[in-house]
């Protein structure tokens, strides 16, 4: 099952969501107003991983959403028929909280920015923070990381594949490929 070049192993994982958890309480004020908002499908677990970190660093529990932005985004008609829609589900209000969005790989920035569209039609957040495990550059869009667990310089004829336990065979991992034909 593993297809491309290695550059994260589940141990690298662990500790870069705890150097990105650590980095969350040093630059937070109080921890009480953070919640966590998890870009699907991805960014959900790695949401919760976050926040337990921090839940136990600083003895509180962070509430964690998850967000589809299917509906934002600007690519959403070369998808048609096939797009696949799963619910937004934030049962807290993030109206004058630091809302920590999260996701796996931070790419054009195009997601990023679907995903601050979505969260401002739910409420006004007191300020929002990026956290993402990889930030693979190539930038469309005039978006940064706030909180980074690795860069990895990528041609644009390669992908990132994230594997995350929760979600995939093969456990914690991520891989650098090359992007498949067409």
């Amino acid at each position: 099952m593993a297809n491309g070049k290695l550059i994260m192993d589940a141990a690298q994982m662990r500790r870069a969501l705890a150097r990105i958890a650590h980095e969350i309480v040093e630059q937070t004020d109080d921890p009480q107003t953070l919640c966590f908002v998890g870009v699907r499908t991805h960014g959900v677990p790695l949401a919760r991983r976050i926040a337990a970190m921090i839940g136990q660093l600083e003895s509180c529990d962070p509430p964690v959403g998850a967000m589809d932005i299917t509906l934002y985004r600007d690519d959403t008609g070369r998808q048609g028929a096939s797009a696949h829609i799963e619910p937004t589900e934030i049962p807290f209000d993030i109206k004058d909280t630091t809302v920590v969005l999260v996701d796996d790989v931070l790419y054009t920035g195009r997601t990023i920015r679907s995903a601050l569209d979505a969260l401002v039609d739910l409420g006004r957040p007191a300020r929002v923070r990026l956290a993402v495990l990889v930030d693979r550059g190539h930038r469309e869009l005039p978006i940064r990381a706030d909180f980074v667990g690795k860069n990895v310089p990528t041609g644009r004829n390669q992908r990132v594949r994230v594997n995350l336990e929760e979600l995939d065979d093969g456990g914690d991992a991520v891989f650098l490929e090359e992007a498949a034909d067409g």
